[in-house]
């Protein structure tokens, strides 16, 4: 535990990429397989269900110190985060166990995950003696795992540049095998470092190939518009089908594994070959591409009937090929996996279909067709470059995504809530409403768009005109105006607004404006399609 605990500390406290990735590189090079999994499990963004409440464990702090309630709980909101305030409030016993550290996977098998099964007294005792053996940073980091709120500021990327350093294997290597779902255990973290290939899951899927933004025009930068492959950016969700060893499953790009949620799509991909693998987009469907509200409702279902499937229909549009009879074609050019995508296709039907292709002579003519994009449904436009290969990540140059310009309301500040790590002790998580004849209606939250100095300066404003205090929320005097900027509206039956904003961020801070100056609610329900 503590061995993990000081790399956190580190990856926390570093600001260079080089610098974490062989802080964890040297880590995974002499931890034990058990202790090696369970760090590739939290630095990879997976975390622990939450197993006790910041109640309990702020009483149990409170006893412990023998301070008033009152005080702890004015220390927790001052600090802003309750691991913070446990791991500073607390010194290590004087009869501390001075033995070697049992490691991490010992703390999470045996010291924390068996606490599902106690009573609230048998929770205390196990807690209040972790935090007498622990360190600072330890007890900072076992506190995170209870409360199921960890967080560790790396990539994926640079866990998959950290263990390929560590295994002297190919960064594309490890990011296969890290991909799908896996369990914490020893055998896992050995594959990793298993020179042999071959012996793969067969369920899962390759990493993702993700695009750049474009800013600005493309013919400056990208060159002659015949080098480029065009499609539309759908929206809706990325998606990868695998056909293999007479099985189809179907994940996502935050590889949750949805082939239940989508039963006519694994119904229809029984018509492809076997050892196929196509990368995709999920879309709700009728006729023509639904709003992305829609596939929402399709999304965490445990059991999809036939009525549902009827209501909120689906296609998958593919787009790429990167397995064909048990072959991987990720390093063939693009135009070549879309010529044998195209072959594949061909005797297929709905609920499978081929992404269309754009046809532009010019690039004057390609941002026309983009001006179309919201009437057809669509984000934009993807350019991928016709020789480049199915890469892993997000590497700069083979694909663009040159979506339309963002919609925008002139929003009025609420609330306002801490954030977590770095900014657990400053104000950065937002919501924001607008006017509905005399009322103020809450319309979005957002926690991005201000850089370090306006997060400080709005803070300081903040925590000077709080109204009202909801634990760690605070109203605000409404006085203050943001322009947010969102991808899509849509109605929503969820919100008191009546809409969801997708994808809000802050673009600006509009100190020019004042609150009878932010766009109402008829305004914003006026952008609905």
């Amino acid at each position: 535990m503590q061995g993990f605990a000081a790399l956190f500390r580190e990856l926390d406290e570093q600001r260079g990429t080089n610098a974490k990735v062989a802080a964890m590189a040297d880590y995974f090079s002499r931890v034990s397989a058990a202790d090696g999994a369970w760090a590739v499990y939290f630095l990879s963004g997976r975390r622990l269900k939450r197993l006790i409440g910041p109640v309990q464990l702020r009483e149990w702090l409170t006893q412990m110190t023998g301070l008033p309630a009152w005080l702890v709980e004015e220390t927790h909101q001052h600090v802003g985060d309750l691991a913070e305030t446990v791991a500073l409030m607390l010194e290590a016993s004087t009869d501390s166990v001075a033995a070697a550290d049992p490691g991490l996977a010992h703390w999470v098998e045996t010291r924390i995950q068996v606490l599902r099964d106690c009573d609230d007294e048998q929770r205390r005792a196990a807690v209040t003696a972790a935090w007498r053996e622990l360190d600072e940073a330890g007890r900072f980091l076992h506190t995170k795992l209870l409360t199921g709120a960890l967080r560790v500021g790396v990539s994926q990327t640079l866990v998959e540049r950290a263990l390929a350093q560590a295994s002297g294997l190919p960064r594309p290597v490890i990011a296969h095998r890290m991909m799908g779902q896996w369990l914490p255990e020893p055998a896992f973290f050995e594959g990793l470092f298993d020179p042999r290939s071959g012996q793969e899951d067969a369920s899962r899927p390759y990493p993702f190939f993700l695009a750049h933004p474009l800013e600005g025009e493309p013919a400056a930068a990208l060159g002659a518009i015949d080098d480029w492959q065009l499609e539309w950016k759908w929206d809706g969700i990325r998606a990868q089908l695998v056909r293999r060893a007479d099985a189809v499953y179907l994940w996502s790009r935050g590889e949750a594994l949805i082939t239940d949620t989508f039963p006519e799509l694994i119904e229809g991909a029984r018509a492809l070959p076997a050892d196929t693998v196509i990368d995709g987009e999920i879309l709700a469907w009728r006729d023509h591409v639904l709003p992305f509200a829609q596939l929402q409702r399709r999304l965490g279902r445990k059991r999809v009937t036939r009525r549902f499937m009827n209501e909120v229909p689906v296609r998958l549009m593919a787009y790429d090929l990167l397995e064909a009879d048990g072959e991987d074609q990720r390093t063939d050019p693009l135009q070549s996996r879309r010529a044998r995508l195209e072959t594949l296709m061909a005797p297929t039907g709905p609920p499978l279909m081929l992404s269309p292709l754009i046809e532009a002579p010019d690039w004057a003519d390609l941002a026309a067709r983009r001006d179309e994009s919201r009437d057809r449904g669509v984000e934009g436009i993807m350019l991928k470059g016709r020789n480049t290969a199915y890469a892993t990540g997000r590497p700069r140059g083979p694909w663009w995504k040159w979506k339309v310009s963002p919609l925008t309301l002139d929003v009025i500040l609420l609330y306002a809530q801490p954030g977590h790590g770095r900014r657990a002790n400053l104000y950065t998580d937002y919501s924001f409403a607008v006017p509905d004849g005399d009322r103020l209606v809450p319309i979005a939250k957002a926690y991005s768009g201000l850089d370090d100095a306006e997060i400080r300066r709005l803070d300081r404003w903040i925590r000077r005109n709080t109204r009202e205090r909801f634990g760690p929320v605070r109203s605000v005097e409404p006085v203050q105006v943001f322009e947010l900027a969102f991808e899509g509206i849509a109605p929503s039956s969820r919100h008191k607004s009546g809409i969801a904003l997708r994808f809000p961020r802050i673009s600006r801070w509009r100190e020019d404006l004042g609150p009878g100056d932010a766009d109402t609610l008829d305004q914003a329900r006026a952008l609905l399609p």
